[in-house]
């Protein structure tokens, strides 16, 4: 063993393929892809060119897994360090460094290559964006030295609907920012549960998530302001931008109060693990379904049918 990492040997070629699309973190980057369809289909009205969506899907997928790749780069000394990351195929020893580090550059230049010629450019460049930000902002200047970190950083996770909603139109609009907002509040109640959950391993290394350097208390009260500011912000898709309609507006009624009751049972009982990680599986639920809503509600047989059912009860 060398420093922190242990030098390994493939058995075959399917292990070499397996350990690269692990450092991608490929757990994360669906529900990415889904707020890019969300943003896009509220974009062209429910009228997506399936061919630009899956070039889109894919130039994002590439970016998302280069951000994770240079984040495995660069915390390969604390993924060492805590349990649950120890066997990650950097700090095991399955990949090296510097070959890594040349995948991650790789999947940014074939995202950027993508999106530039089969989209646009705006797409591209705030793609690209999403990368250096999560990196440079959110891995290097906040995660090991402020409280703040998910807070700010949770900028990076929302760039995928601005890139969407880029690929459709080549501008960003007002909507384009509201869906941005949505998923920014949304990080820290959802990054928050899980770092309920797991703050002995962020203490053992130094990582100053908010329940670390406060108390479980002070991060609950923060994760129920929090969530006091995103379920309201997501009915601003109604009115007044007239984004969304009906069908929209009853999901993210009916998830937003639950979610508003799942932070407010982890506010009255801070110490309890179970209810922190109820919060975190239910937040990408939540996530899952309002663009699941989104998509549906800008669907024109949807209007349609809403449209007939009025006419029929007048």
């Amino acid at each position: 063993m060398t420093g922190n990492t242990v030098t390994r040997h493939y058995h075959n070629f399917l292990q070499v393929v397996q350990s690269y699309y692990q450092l991608t973190k490929p757990r994360i980057i669906p529900l990415l892809l889904i707020t890019t369809v969300a943003s896009m289909s509220i974009a062209s009205e429910g009228k997506l060119d399936p061919i630009l969506l899956i070039v889109t899907l894919a130039g994002g997928t590439f970016a998302a897994a280069s951000a994770q790749t240079f984040n495995c780069v660069y915390d390969r000394d604390i993924d060492y360090e805590m349990e649950r990351t120890r066997h990650r195929p950097l700090p095991s020893g399955r990949v090296q460094p510097n070959h890594a580090l040349i995948f991650a550059i790789a999947l940014a230049c074939i995202s950027f290559t993508l999106l530039t010629v089969f989209v646009n450019l705006l797409s591209a460049l705030l793609a690209m964006s999403g990368i250096l930000f999560y990196v440079g902002v959110y891995t290097h200047l906040l995660k090991r030295h402020t409280s703040l970190n998910i807070v700010i950083g949770g900028a990076a996770g929302a760039v995928p609907v601005l890139v969407g909603w880029a690929a459709v139109t080549g501008t960003l609009s007002w909507t384009a920012w509201l869906l941005f907002a949505i998923v920014f509040l949304w990080t820290p109640p959802h990054f928050w549960a899980l770092a309920l959950m797991i703050s002995e391993d962020y203490a053992k290394v130094g990582v100053p998530m908010l329940p670390v350097v406060t108390d479980n208390i002070t991060a609950a009260r923060q994760i129920w302001v929090y969530t006091l500011m995103l379920v309201p912000a997501t009915f601003l898709l109604i009115d007044p931008l007239q984004a969304v309609g009906t069908v929209y507006g009853c999901i993210a009624f009916i998830m937003g109060a639950i979610f508003i009751k799942k932070a407010w049972a982890l506010l009255q009982d801070s110490e309890n693990k179970q209810s922190a990680r109820s919060l975190f599986l239910y937040s990408i639920l939540y996530m899952m379904l309002l663009c699941a809503a989104m998509v549906v509600d800008s669907l024109s047989i949807i209007h349609n049918f809403i449209q007939a059912m009025i006419k029929l009860v007048n």
